[in-house]
């Protein structure tokens, strides 16, 4: 499996179909996007498919010292889920954001998906909250760049 730093149109279909399944297209276009300092990765599968997304741009956590950077938008096609796209589009970005001189990496990631963000070095802190449509969620925070 292959990924990159891509522009945005790289990865929106993707993004769309997966993070906004059945919403209108603009749902999926990100503030961020048009930010000359995010960044885009795509996880291709052997077809040079785009199976896996993420959308990373400099943002400042509360209460955290140092350069952070925020992602979202992470996502893998439902056909390639747990097959390892998303997990190689995060670790990418990781390591992109620290050649960038991010010192931590931040998200709102899904309650449900605190196992994976675990499993690369994230900690969930604060209290779970919700945001619509897509459920509760925690904020997560690694310091783990470096995978």
């Amino acid at each position: 499996m292959r990924t990159a730093v891509v522009p945005v149109e790289e990865i929106f279909a993707l993004r769309w179909a997966v993070l906004r399944t059945g919403r209108p297209r603009e749902t999926a276009v990100y503030p961020e996007d048009a930010r000359a300092d995010a960044f885009h990765i795509a996880a291709y599968d052997e077809a040079g498919v785009v199976q896996g997304c993420v959308t990373f741009f400099p943002d400042p956590m509360a209460g955290e010292d140092g350069t952070a950077y925020r992602f979202r938008g992470m996502g893998s096609a439902p056909e390639v889920r747990g097959q390892g796209f998303g997990a190689a589009a995060l670790t990418a970005g990781l390591r992109e954001a620290a050649a960038r001189g991010a010192d931590l990496v931040w998200c709102n990631g899904r309650t449900s998906a605190t196992g994976f963000y675990e499993h690369f070095g994230f900690t969930a802190v604060g209290p779970e909250f919700t945001l619509e449509p897509s459920g509760p969620h925690y904020i997560f925070v690694t310091k783990d760049l470096d995978r």
